[in-house]
């Protein structure tokens, strides 16, 4: 089993390449997906979220209200170290659940978004960072995603530079074209990724 530790500022397009590895064969194992997951209604997760900041987080059905949290948390460190305290041991128990009952052969790809601010890199055999310029990221958050300006860039900063998260990869894949500049480049990080996988190194 080769495990891979994906990782992309917000906007960088993480997501794009994570589907086209699992086109290709990768097991995804998603840090968000799981993240959602362990504080849906009832969770252990939730309740200790809404023990720390309150029950004016959750909506009226009594779901998580992200972007009410998101608005709390991304506006002031402490308050996402406190968040990340709980939600992050939960993420990384299931993870290593979901990986556990992967293959030997298998290449297994954990996209974590935060990989680089929590120093998760010696947890992979290596790292893929998914690479754009900040222009880049700020356009798709505002355009594609409809952010507001002010709140893409407090995402944004509140992140690694993009210079941290170069610095700790073992694979790059320049993201600032269009998608289909895109899939060849991806298409050649998962050819070495299975060559690593089967000649079995570490």
């Amino acid at each position: 089993m080769l495990k891979v530790g994906l990782t992309g500022g917000i906007g960088a397009g993480k997501s794009a390449v994570s589907r086209l590895l699992v086109s290709y064969g990768a097991v995804l194992i998603d840090a968000d997906k799981i993240a959602r997951e362990v504080v849906e209604p009832g969770t252990p997760g939730l309740a200790a979220v809404v023990a720390a900041f309150g029950p004016e987080i959750l909506t009226e059905q009594g779901t998580l209200d992200r972007p009410k949290l998101g608005s709390i948390v991304f506006a002031d460190a402490d308050r996402l170290a406190t968040l990340n305290g709980i939600v992050h041991p939960l993420v990384g128990a299931r993870s290593a659940e979901l990986e556990s009952a992967a293959g030997p052969d298998d290449v297994v790809v954990h996209d974590v978004p935060l990989l680089t601010e929590n120093a998760l890199a010696p947890l992979y055999d290596l790292v893929v960072v998914v690479d754009a310029s900040a222009e880049t990221q700020l356009d798709r958050l505002v355009r594609l995603r409809g952010m507001a300006e002010s709140e893409a860039r407090a995402r944004m900063a509140a992140q690694a530079t993009r210079e941290q998260r170069r610095a700790i990869a073992d694979l790059l894949i320049d993201n600032d074209g269009p998608l289909e500049a895109l899939e060849p480049q991806v298409r050649a990080v998962w050819e070495q990724l299975t060559r690593r996988a089967a000649e079995g190194k570490r």
